[in-house]
């Protein structure tokens, strides 16, 4: 089977989660997966348990050998020209999401470092007010008023949604690399050597989840939280009155007050 036939039927796959997707969360508060609400914890935490594993065999010893032996101004430029490959799905999702002003400035900046900043590999368009925006389908979806549905711990790729987990199928159709006319092996190379080094600017924050009562709760709260703020562009609604009137009723009804 051709790889033209693989992405086809990717691409059908795809459509269908996005059909049910859009009929069974139109009804769900865009954007909002409640904390502490986990149906699929006992599959979850197995996932995760195993993608520590494979982490601490295999991917953080490659991190740190990566971080040790390659020089911090060459990894910025990693950074930098892996950001700035993969921000045309930015660009989509800001239109798909409404926002052409800024859909139009990120298209901006994405040209302005893709020459005068070498490929990506140098942040021009930032000093010059051009700032940085993070979008994917999974917030051009919330945006649209699909529902968030369960939390889910994807293996190889961790955190993730019922709704966010397709999204990222899109969005690897959106990613300029999918297309490249390049051999797989350098395809596939370039894939990881974005997540080496990607795990290595996540270093700094392994102290802090090896102190965590409860790594797995500690990721899953932090990366719905985090998530909230990526859809609502950093500005959270505040949970309305008659939601914490809700959520006080229902406590009390469980303790028999």
């Amino acid at each position: 089977m051709s790889l033209t036939t693989h992405r086809a039927d990717a691409l059908r796959a795809a459509g269908l989660l996005f059909v049910m997707l859009l009929a069974a969360g139109c009804a769900a508060t865009p954007g909002r997966t409640p904390l502490g609400e986990d149906p699929l914890e006992r599959f979850n935490r197995g996932v995760y348990k195993f993608n520590d594993a494979v982490d601490r065999a295999a991917l953080k010893p490659v991190a740190k050998g990566y971080k040790k032996v390659t020089p911090r101004v060459i990894r910025r430029g990693i950074s930098n020209f892996f950001a700035n490959l993969s921000y045309p799905i930015t660009i989509v999702n800001q239109f798909l999401q409404g926002k052409p002003g800024t859909g139009l400035k990120d298209t901006g900046r994405f040209l302005l470092n893709s020459t005068l900043g070498i490929a990506g590999l140098f942040d021009v368009a930032t000093p010059i007010g051009l700032e940085a925006h993070d979008e994917d389908f999974g917030q051009t979806l919330a945006v649209w008023g699909v529902g968030s549905g369960p939390y889910i711990h994807l293996p190889l790729v961790g955190p993730s949604t019922l709704r966010d987990a397709p999204g990222r199928v899109v969005d690897w159709f959106l990613d300029p690399l999918t297309h490249a006319n390049i051999p797989w092996e350098a395809e596939w190379a370039q894939r990881a050597l974005r997540v080496i080094d990607t795990r290595a600017e996540l270093l700094t924050l392994d102290p802090t989840l090896e102190r965590a009562f409860d790594p797995y709760a500690f990721i899953r709260d932090a990366w719905l939280q985090r998530r909230e703020f990526e859809i609502f562009d950093g500005n959270p609604p505040p949970e309305t009155l008659d939601e914490e009137f809700d959520e006080e009723f229902f406590e009390d009804e469980e303790n028999g007050n």
